[in-house]
């Protein structure tokens, strides 16, 4: 079926009420019409292991890069009453999977068509609790989305200590991983890590890592102690990534000092302005 930017297909799972949603040929979703706490891409599961980071309750998330909508359908079973932004600039495939999927209506999910940093920059300051960047064109996430500019306009729109979450496709040596954990720190996130499984951190074969970052806290909540645990150092989410089916592994520290030795933060004015194709 044409949309705004190509096409879009359901490919239906024999062998469950699941559908797999195919944005111009590419896997970019798996929604089970049953189960919205299902997730299948392992990148997501990690993601969701970093969600559980967040304080219990209700969470304002933005997701920038909707495709299907899948991890938005997952905070809103795992979260009741949060409040989420989906960001996608295929305005027609929005129209659709609202139609396809019964994706809950606003203010639970509002579904905004737009260049993902453009629609950032619309957002309030402080509002969210997670942002989550899964933005690719069309394999790569577009470079003006991996810049230390971008990164300070996330910061701008998470709450202090908000958590911020960027999948990243990379091959060996990953390069682009790299750069965006020299990108992060360069941009003053008080806490980056990297996590995915073993053998795609350690560089042999082309994968999805999830880079994650927290919006530096206000010094009076670091002050009296209220800031939280640091990523690296979080031993119950280290049990759940260990618990995922395929089980991963969080870089950080001296690690991820190693990691990023030789990269270079991205900036804007090495970073041309293009769209961008969501996942979710």
């Amino acid at each position: 079926m044409p949309t705004t930017t190509g096409t879009v297909e359901l490919e239906p799972d024999p062998d469950r009420n699941a559908v797999t949603v195919l944005v111009n040929g590419a896997p970019s979703s798996y929604l089970d019409l049953d189960d919205p706490g299902l997730l299948t891409f392992e990148y997501m599961q990690e993601m969701a292991a970093l969600v559980g980071t967040a304080p219990d309750g209700p969470l304002r998330v933005v997701h920038l890069g909707a495709a299907g909508c899948s991890f938005a359908r997952w905070v809103e079973h795992e979260r009741p009453g949060s409040e989420q932004v989906a960001v996608d600039l295929d305005a027609r495939l929005l129209e659709l999977v609202r139609t396809w999927f019964g994706l809950p209506r606003a203010p639970r999910l509002r579904l905004r068509p737009g260049d993902a940093r453009e629609v950032l920059a619309t957002l309030r300051d402080g509002w969210a609790d997670v942002v989550v960047r899964d933005v690719f064109a069309p394999d790569t996430t577009p470079a003006h989305l991996t810049t230390v500019e971008f990164a300070r306009d996330v910061w701008r729109v998470l709450r202090p200590g908000g958590l911020y979450l960027a999948n990243c496709a990379d091959r060996p040596p990953l390069p682009l991983a790299r750069a965006e954990a020299a990108t992060l720190d360069a941009a003053g996130a008080d806490d980056v890590v990297v996590v995915s499984e073993p053998a795609l951190l350690r560089g042999r074969r082309y994968g999805n890592l999830v880079l994650a970052a927290r919006r530096p806290a206000d010094r009076g909540a670091a002050d009296t102690g209220d800031a939280p645990v640091p990523l690296a150092d979080d031993a119950a989410l280290a049990r759940r990534l260990r618990s995922l089916p395929v089980p991963a592994h969080v870089l950080g520290g001296d690690e991820l000092a190693s990691f990023r030795a030789a990269a270079r933060p991205v900036h804007d004015d090495a970073a041309p302005s293009e769209g961008g194709r969501g996942v979710g």
